[in-house]
């Protein structure tokens, strides 16, 4: 069937701003904790949640809400996460006390997991075979810049309005998606009709138990019991999961996808990067407004040569994705960013002057540029058509359980070393804390590398592909 060019720009238009709403959330609450605390009050371990309750909902439903969309319909399930994650932030924004604002990022969370997993299989489903590297790509840019940007739009709304808005902001965007996306949107299922009741509890529950331990084990402790409990609970019930999957007729969550050498070695290497690239931003970013002294939004300016890259180069890359394969440019830009990493490592300090550190922040732009560019295409590529959905829904949950693994690990380390109290004692612990990062990313380059160069998957991509649009066109007459 053939798709015209007007339906994938419709497809992408609406798949990139749902992506950049999410994504916005994951960074742009840190910067303004301060002034949420002044507002409602709490105590730390509640501000932390107000964080936290987003991420944990979101990684641990992402699974199942792929699962929901193959079932029920990829692009009602968008729609219905769409109209739950808008919902969600006017309640935040509305919000008279910091008990009902953690509830309101929780349904936040929900709603986005319902939504992010969705997005790659809709623009797959359009995007024609030839220029797929380059539709995917830039989706991955707008992933990867929302992220960057959440530190300087969470900054400037604080600055200049107030904190509210950073919620505010998803509301006209959600209420002009919803009605576009159910036009706009192909409709399209995946190849199991029956619902996988138990995989989806046994997932959801595991999972939670995963990333409650690693939330509260910075705060908590490591060896407190009920971190132990969680992190110990969490880890048997995955076991469990696993041994569902593999032996149900109809799973959830097909295992078999990560005998793939290309499937699993890109995700496990987009784990490592959001742990190194979460846990150095959030720690960058407290360094910029704490030692440095410079606003919230001084400091979302001071990390715009890590954020602007991707507007110029991202087109590039994703042309060139489709010209030498992405493996190769997927392991430079990890490079690159383990790098960036290393330098400001290297140079930071409390008096650091921070026209040094410039090199090494746009080093990272485009270490990010070149890793999230041409990532979605060779994952999407290394799977069959029909499995693609859950596909995205494996990629999106591991790289948010690594952004919450990063946050956790360079947050422990930065308090082995150092403390809040004196900027010297600041930049004790953030260096060791970068270098734990950028050896996560390399360590990720490496799990790139292990991939085959030309997966078989890859050269039928063009076949799949065709048999999606095929297959969203069957659906929706």
């Amino acid at each position: 069937m053939h798709v015209s060019k007007r339906s994938v720009l419709w497809t992408f238009l609406c798949c990139g701003l749902g992506v950049a709403m999410v994504s916005l959330d994951n960074l742009v609450v840190i910067t303004a904790l301060p002034a949420i605390r002044e507002s409602l009050g709490g105590d730390i371990q509640q501000l932390e949640w107000t964080v936290n309750a987003y991420t944990l909902t979101y990684a641990v439903l992402m699974l199942p809400g792929a699962a929901l969309g193959d079932r029920f319909g990829r692009r009602r399930m968008f729609v219905v996460g769409l109209g739950v994650f808008t919902a969600a932030s006017a309640a935040a924004a509305l919000a008279p006390g910091i008990g009902a604002l953690i509830a309101a990022r929780a349904l936040q969370g929900l709603g986005a997991a319902a939504l992010m997993p969705l997005n790659l299989t809709l623009l797959t489903a359009v995007a024609p075979p030839h220029r797929r590297g380059a539709v995917l790509g830039a989706l991955s840019a707008v992933e990867g810049l929302a992220i960057a940007m959440g530190p300087l739009v969470g900054g400037v709304m604080v600055e200049h309005l107030t904190w509210q808005w950073i919620f505010w902001i998803n509301v006209p965007i959600g209420l002009v998606l919803l009605p576009l996306g159910r036009w706009k949107l192909a409709e399209s299922r995946g190849p199991n009709s029956r619902f996988d009741l138990v995989g989806t509890v046994l997932a959801g529950a595991g999972l939670f138990g995963i990333v409650f331990g690693l939330i509260q084990g910075p705060t908590d402790g490591w060896t407190s019991p009920h971190v132990l409990t969680a992190l110990a609970g969490g880890a048997l019930v995955v076991a469990a999961f696993v041994t569902w999957e593999l032996r149900t007729a109809m799973p959830m969550f097909p295992m078999r996808l990560f005998r793939r050498r290309t499937f699993s070695g890109m995700n496990a290497a987009g784990l490592l990067m959001f742990a190194g690239m979460f846990g150095s931003v959030f720690l960058l970013t407290q360094f910029f407004q704490g030692p440095r002294g410079y606003s919230p939004m001084e400091a979302g300016l001071r990390i715009l040569p890590w954020t602007a890259v991707p507007i110029f180069v991202a087109p590039i890359v994703g042309f060139l994705s489709d010209r030498i394969g992405s493996r190769t440019i997927v392991a430079i830009g990890l490079t690159f960013q383990a790098c960036g990493l290393g330098w400001i490592a290297a140079r930071v300090s409390p008096d650091v002057d921070y026209v040094s550190l410039v090199p090494a922040l746009v080093l990272c732009g485009l270490g990010m540029t070149f890793y999230f560019s041409p990532t979605a295409n060779l994952v999407m590529s290394s799977v069959d058509a029909q499995d693609r959905g859950m596909a995205s829904g494996a990629v999106n949950s591991l790289r948010e359980l690594g952004g919450v693994l990063g946050v956790a690990v360079l947050a422990s380390v930065f308090t082995a070393h150092g403390d809040l109290a004196t900027p010297s004692s600041f930049t004790d612990g953030m260096v060791p804390a970068l270098w734990t990062g950028a050896c996560l990313i390399a360590v990720g380059a490496v799990a790139v590398l292990t991939t085959p160069r030309r997966p078989k998957t890859e050269r039928t991509a063009g076949r799949d592909a065709a048999m999606t649009i095929s297959g969203a066109g069957n659906a929706q007459a």
